[in-house]
């Protein structure tokens, strides 16, 4: 399940420079902004949710970064383009047809991202003091495909791990639904904070085409791929996503 090859041995060597933002959903959370607006761009004390995540980004040393757009794109673009890309080397991707969900839009990204190092994958809506470093070097250690960012927070939603932090399926709280990736294990439900690391030979084992999510993919690579929890609890983490977490976000991000 682990990968012990020399490209790992390259990756180990290296931290990550690359992340990819995802933005391009209709944001149908944050009613009535996004009816003339791009979720991305909702202010949390007078600062986009998209350019908070640019700067953090930076405060790694993460300066390549992607974005897929869709719902206004073109007020994502302008804002990009009026502040200079925030002195990064910033590429949209645009999904111009439909929002490709976000493992239509990874991969769609993919010529982006295909390289040596692993990257970095936030949903724009998501603020966090998550240490990406930290994360960075759980994945160093443990040699994953992915590594997933989760809390033990109560969710509507929680991804499953068995007692060596491997991905074993996903439960909806509220219906009861659950998909299994690894049948007869015990597991501890984890809540996903939309935060990734991966490593770019993902991209040869997609199969799936045009809209899908990742989550279906996960679940369907982890039964024989190594995908792994790191347990973030105690950080701040804040979906954006609903105007009473705007509300409450701009209590942690002045």
């Amino acid at each position: 399940m682990m990968r012990n090859t020399s490209e790992n041995l390259i990756h180990s060597k290296n931290g990550l420079t690359t992340a990819m933002i995802f933005a391009a959903g209709l944001g149908t959370r944050l009613k009535p902004w996004t009816d003339h607006h791009p979720k991305a761009l909702a202010p949390v004390n007078g600062k986009p949710l998209l350019q908070r995540n640019i700067e953090y980004l930076k405060t790694f040393g993460i300066t390549n970064i992607i974005i897929n757009v869709h719902h206004f794109a073109s007020q994502v673009i302008d804002f990009l383009n009026v502040n200079d890309h925030f002195h990064c080397n910033i590429t949209v991707s645009h999904e111009k047809e439909e929002p490709l969900e976000t493992g239509g839009g990874l991969k769609k990204a993919a010529w982006f991202l295909k390289q040596q190092h692993p990257f970095f994958v936030i949903n724009a809506d998501i603020l966090t003091n998550l240490d990406i470093h930290a994360m960075l070097a759980f994945h160093q250690q443990h040699q994953p495909l992915i590594t997933l960012a989760v809390t033990s927070r109560s969710a509507s939603r929680a991804f499953l791990f068995t007692e060596k932090n491997q991905l074993c399926g996903w439960r909806n709280n509220a219906s009861g639904q659950e998909k299994v990736s690894i049948p007869n294990v015990e597991n501890t439900p984890k809540a996903f904070s939309g935060i990734h690391i991966i490593d770019p030979a993902i991209f040869v084992l997609i199969t799936e085409e045009g809209k899908f999510s990742l989550v279906d993919l996960y679940l369907r690579l982890s039964a024989r791929h190594a995908i792994l929890g790191y347990d973030h609890s105690g950080d701040v983490l804040i979906d954006a996503g609903k105007p009473e977490a705007i509300e409450k976000a701009e209590k942690y991000f002045h």
